[in-house]
C-alpha cells in the first residue's frame, strides 16, 4: 500500500512538471519569448528580465527648470502683504526683490524614446509646461539638453528632441489588439530616485471624461503610478508602449 501511494506521488509530480513545461511552451510560442528569461525558462519560472532589460534604456528620466513669477512669490514685505496680516510682519526686514524674474523651481518626470535616429522622446504636457530648461538622462548616465518641440494640454502630450547617438527606441503597440485583463507593465521614474518598474493589468478602455475638452481614451490600470512616473512607458508583455 505504502508502495502504490509512493508511486502515486511520483506521477503527480511528473505530471506536474509535465504542466509546467507544456505552459513555458505555450507562452513560447505565443510571441512572448522576450518575457521569459533563459534562466527563468530553465527552472520553468516566467520572467520579465529579458523583455524589460531591452525595453527600460528607451525610458528616460526628465528634469526641467521653471521660473516662479515675481507676483506669484510672497515677499516680506510690508508694503505688499495684505492688510490683514501686515501686522504679523511688522517686525520683519523687507526682502530684496532682486529683477524681477522670479525664484527658480524644478521639477522631474519621465519620457519615451521614439525615435532613435531623431532623437524624439514623447513625455507629458505637465512635465515640462513652463520649463525654461529641460535636461534629460539617459539610462547609460549621459545628461543631455532637451528642445520643446510641440506641446498640447488638450491631450496632455509633448515632443521633445535631444541630440544623441546610440539611443534606444520603443515600438508602439497596436492598440486594437489591447484587451481588459491583458498584462501590462510601468516604467518610470518616480520621485526623481531613478528608474523602477511596476505590473498589473489593463483595467479598462476608452474612458473619457477627464479633461475639459472631452478629446480623450484613457486605458485604466492598476500597476502602480508614482509622483515622477508621468511620462513614461506602459508596456506590454512584448514590450510595446500602449
Amino acid at each position: 500500500m505504502i508502495h502504490r501511494l509512493n508511486m502515486h506521488k511520483q506521477m503527480l509530480r511528473n505530471q506536474l512538471t509535465l504542466l509546467s513545461v507544456v505552459a513555458v511552451m505555450l507562452l513560447l510560442g505565443t510571441g512572448q519569448v522576450l518575457a521569459v528569461s533563459a534562466a527563468a525558462s530553465s527552472q520553468g519560472i516566467p520572467s520579465l528580465a529579458s523583455m524589460l532589460e531591452q525595453v527600460t534604456p528607451a525610458v528616460v528620466s526628465i528634469r526641467v527648470s521653471k521660473r516662479i513669477p515675481t507676483n506669484q512669490q510672497f515677499r516680506f514685505d510690508g508694503e505688499q502683504a495684505p492688510e490683514d496680516i501686515r501686522r504679523f510682519l511688522e517686525q520683519l526686514p523687507d526682502m530684496p526683490q532682486g529683477e524681477g524674474r522670479g525664484q527658480s523651481t524644478s521639477g522631474a518626470g519621465s519620457g519615451v524614446i521614439v525615435d532613435a535616429g531623431k532623437g524624439l522622446i514623447l513625455t507629458n504636457h505637465h512635465v515640462v509646461e513652463g520649463a525654461e530648461r529641460i535636461t534629460v538622462s539617459l539610462s547609460d548616465n549621459r545628461n543631455v539638453e532637451a528642445k520643446l518641440l510641440g506641446s498640447d494640454s488638450s491631450t496632455d502630450v509633448a515632443l521633445l528632441e535631444i541630440e544623441a547617438g546610440e539611443l534606444t527606441a520603443i515600438e508602439f503597440a497596436d492598440i486594437e489588439t489591447v484587451q481588459v485583463g491583458d498584462y501590462v507593465v510601468a516604467i518610470g521614474n518616480p520621485f526623481g530616485i531613478g528608474q523602477t518598474v511596476t505590473s498589473g493589468i489593463v483595467s479598462a478602455l476608452g474612458r473619457g471624461g477627464l479633461n475639459r475638452n472631452n478629446s480623450d481614451a484613457f486605458i485604466p490600470t492598476d500597476a502602480a503610478i508614482h509622483l515622477g512616473n508621468s511620462g513614461g512607458a506602459l508596456v506590454d508583455m512584448e514590450g510595446n508602449v500602449i
